[in-house]
């Protein structure tokens, strides 16, 4: 092969390694290159997210801070209604008990006056008789009541004639005639003194009364309504003993004597009666009354409670601030 064909071969070559060589150059600088603009690009995207975060948490907190403004006014709002509540509360309880003493006070001063009157009407009827079992309508043909019931008494206590029986006034009880062969209304005889009346009383009870007209007389005190109804209410009481012929008395008002084997108790109550003796194995019925006004405004009534002192609106609407940091310190802890 001539020389200078060789030559031209071999510069061809070096050519095209150089060429090879520009272009893995070139391709490697572009590389480069692409490498460097897809750093930019994510650096720019990295950028912008936390802007964008920024911006939301500024958004955030503003609403937050909004929020909690409304919070905190709506918390000073309540504390002021509920301090308003409490102040009026206070003052209802107050005057709740001021009226609930003043009715104690006035029911305890009824209770007292009604003593005193029942005491009174008592002394007013201490020359009064009560005759039990006169048959209605036989002193229709006698001049006056006070006629019949002088011949009544002489006749059935067999009084001497030498004895002075002064009946003032007489008349039947002030209620309705009863109908057929109901029970008669009682006597009322006004006697012109106390001794005379107990006289008599005496004399009717050592007879056991006596008969008239084919009924039994029985003469008694004339006891007022309410000490009557009192005495009334040892009825059981009363028939127990007599059957197990055990003595006892009614002292004035409304007492019971009894005699038991082991001593005489007094009772001031049919309440206290009934209860003893059914203690001591009497067949009788424990008698409770109801509950007066009194016992159950004494029962149910209101009791001052001392509150503490009304602290001031401000430190109580941070109240939520020092929970909220006690929740955080126990958290973190």
């Amino acid at each position: 092969m001539p020389r200078g064909k060789n030559k031209k071969s071999k510069q061809t070559e070096l050519l095209d390694v150089d060429r090879a060589s520009q272009t893995s150059s070139l391709s490697s600088v572009m590389e480069d290159d692409d490498d460097t603009h897809t750093q930019l690009r994510a650096g720019q995207s990295e950028t912008g997210d936390f802007g964008l975060i920024l911006k939301e948490l500024r958004e955030f907190r503003k609403d937050s801070s909004q929020q909690l403004n409304a919070i905190r006014e709506e918390i000073n709002k309540s504390n002021t209604r509920i301090e308003e509540a409490e102040r009026r509360i206070d003052a209802t309880e107050t005057r709740l008990q001021v009226a609930e003493d003043t009715v104690q006070e006035l029911l305890h001063l009824q209770i007292h006056l009604d003593a005193k009157l029942t005491d009174l009407e008592g002394r007013s009827r201490r020359e009064n008789i009560r005759i039990h079992g006169v048959k209605e309508g036989a002193e229709e043909n006698s001049p006056s009541m006070v006629v019949y019931v002088e011949r009544l008494l002489r006749e059935g206590l067999e009084l001497p004639a030498t004895f002075e029986l002064r009946v003032e006034r007489a008349h039947r009880t002030l209620m309705l005639r009863p109908p057929g062969e109901a029970s008669p209304r009682s006597i009322v005889v006004k006697m012109s003194s106390y001794r005379m009346k107990d006289e008599l009383l005496r004399m009717a009870w050592q007879k056991r009364g006596f008969q008239h007209l084919g009924k039994r007389v029985n003469l008694d005190h004339d006891y007022a309504p309410d000490v009557l109804k009192k005495r009334r209410e040892y009825a059981e009481a009363k028939a127990v003993l007599k059957e197990k012929k055990i003595r006892f008395q009614t002292p004035f008002p409304a007492r019971f004597r009894v005699f038991y084997q082991e001593g005489v108790v007094m009772y001031d109550s049919a309440e206290d009666a009934t209860e003893d003796m059914a203690k001591r194995g009497f067949p009788v019925t424990v008698i409770k009354h109801p509950d007066s006004l009194l016992e159950r405004i004494q029962r149910f009534t209101w009791h001052t409670v001392k509150r503490p002192g009304i602290r001031h609106r401000a430190s109580r609407a941070l109240d939520y601030k020092e929970k909220l940091q006690a929740f955080r310190h126990q958290d973190s802890g």
